[in-house]
């Protein structure tokens, strides 16, 4: 296995080259009457391409770059669906609502739709997207520098001595090169906007209300819409949950790596403690932790070339993100076993493939648009060095990064609405799935969105490792939980926990 197989936004990046190849070029409105009053007519073609069903259209949704300028300039939002196999049985339409930010859904339909049981297939059109400013919607790019494009560098790790000053110098470079190429539709790529574009294309449908299967930072976009416009809102199920923390909003998510990585190591600790296991790296879950710390230390002071990787490098940092990167599956364990066993003789596997770089760079730029637009980071220096100095000191691990500056620290724009306050005003239709030890979105953070939705919404934990957990990484009892939800509408009564 290459090291940072599953890495979530390798895995976007992919989907989004994917996504290139199966829809037309944007075209215009339809001229054909619309679905509902005011409403857009969806010109729905074959998608192209060899990679998607058969059965999956794709069209093209026209909608306001700036909503405060709804009659200004328009972009183009690639949208796709795979009809209800059951028209006697069809109930609406299920957004597929994809995480990231950065991430497209618009190939979901012919793929993970497909893992839908045939009841939640037959009650509902399967809706995939490409959100604003992700290829093949009209695309925004930054122009970062190659380097700059490394996983090392997007995730904010400090320098091997915890200093932040090299974090701040990428922050004003990466900001600097997204104000001069970025253009006037990354000021506009938020989460409040992506909202808004999928009640746009709930009208274009002709729905009066949709379901939605919200993943990752999909869950905060799914309860941002359902805060929005609560009486749009079906059936909504919230997978692998974001902190929603208004006076924070990305920030908590980046934080929260630190919980995370602490809830997950252990189980990866002892799987490569497990004797016969062939990846084996240690006796004990404990002396796997010490060697991990210990290597981390070393590569922080003497790098292994790496040819072809970017950094071409193995150094501290890049070790790291692999371990952060290996923890979201744990199909994964065996890359960060592997490279840890191989780092400690000194050889390296080859470099793990990487997506075009015109795809890492519209990736990026989107993630930096959504992170920075919906809430203003702080710009001190010396706040971000006090978190990530007491980070180090209690989270061990993660070296400091989770509390650390991201590009957004020195972001040129200033957000042009306030982060949105998740709230339990609206109808009680919201069913959140959270595996109990997640890497990317702890428990932690997804009972902070379980407290503020309140009376709106039940939360089922599995006890389950791993990044995403319904027909995922979770486990039959919570699948069926959400199944019979999506299906039936009949939820748990209270909170529950699925052993």
């Amino acid at each position: 296995m290459t090291p940072m197989k599953r890495n979530p936004a390798l895995l976007a990046a992919t989907a989004t080259a994917l996504a290139l190849a199966a829809l037309p070029p944007l075209t215009t409105a339809a001229s054909a009457s619309p679905s509902a009053p005011g409403a857009q007519a969806l010109d729905w073609k074959k998608c192209a391409g060899t990679t998607v069903d058969p059965r999956q259209e794709c069209a093209t949704l026209r909608v306001p770059m700036n909503y405060a300028d709804p009659d200004g300039e328009q972009i183009g939002i690639a949208v796709s669906r795979i009809r209800s196999e059951n028209a006697g049985a069809r109930r609406g339409a299920l957004f597929l609502v994809p995480g990231g930010p950065g991430g497209s859904s618009l190939n979901d339909p012919s793929g993970k739709g497909q893992k839908l049981p045939q009841s939640v297939r037959d009650a509902y059109d399967l809706i995939g997207f490409a959100p604003r400013g992700l290829a093949p919607s009209t695309s925004v790019d930054c122009g970062l520098e190659h380097g700059d494009l490394a996983l090392s560098k997007l995730r904010p790790w400090p320098a091997a001595d915890g200093s932040v000053d090299g974090n701040m110098d990428t922050a004003r470079r990466m900001a600097d090169a997204c104000a001069a190429n970025g253009g006037e539709l990354i000021k506009h790529i938020s989460t409040r906007n992506e909202a808004r574009d999928l009640d746009r294309l709930r009208a274009a449908l002709g729905e009066r209300r949709i379901s939605a299967w919200g993943v990752s930072y999909g869950t905060y976009v799914g309860a941002v819409y359902a805060q929005l416009f609560p009486q749009r809102t079906d059936r909504f199920v919230l997978d692998s949950n974001d902190d929603p923390d208004p006076a924070k909003v990305s920030r908590a998510w980046l934080a929260g790596h630190e919980r995370g990585v602490e809830d997950t190591f252990p189980v990866f600790a002892r799987w490569a403690a497990t004797p016969g296991n062939p990846h084996r790296v240690a006796d004990t879950p404990e002396e796997v932790r010490a060697r991990f710390l210990r290597l981390a230390a070393r590569l922080d002071k003497e790098l292994l070339p790496w040819p072809g990787a970017n950094p071409p490098e193995l150094n501290g940092n890049v070790l790291r993100q692999t371990m952060l990167d290996s923890l979201y599956d744990p199909d994964d364990f065996p890359v960060l076993a592997d490279l840890m066993l191989a780092a400690e003789q000194g050889t390296l596997p080859p470099a793990p493939p990487a997506p075009p770089e015109a795809v890492l760079q519209n990736v990026a730029a989107v993630g930096a648009g959504t992170l920075c637009n919906d809430i203003a980071w702080p710009t001190s220096t010396a706040l971000y060095q006090e978190g990530v100095t007491q980070s180090r000191a209690e989270f061990p691990l993660t070296a400091g990064m989770p509390r650390n500056a991201m590009v957004c620290a020195a972001w040129p724009y200033k957000a042009q609405e306030p982060p949105v306050t998740v709230t339990d005003r609206g109808p009680s239709n919201v069913l959140l799935v959270q595996n109990e030890r997640d890497v990317a979105t702890p428990l932690s953070g997804a009972r902070k969105l379980r407290e503020a939705l309140g009376r709106r919404a039940v939360m089922v934990t599995v006890d389950s490792t791993g990044h995403d957990a319904y027909l995922d990484n979770g486990n039959a009892c919570g699948d069926a939980t959400v199944s019979r939800f999506l299906a039936t509408g009949v939820r748990p009564a209270t909170d529950t926990y699925c052993r």
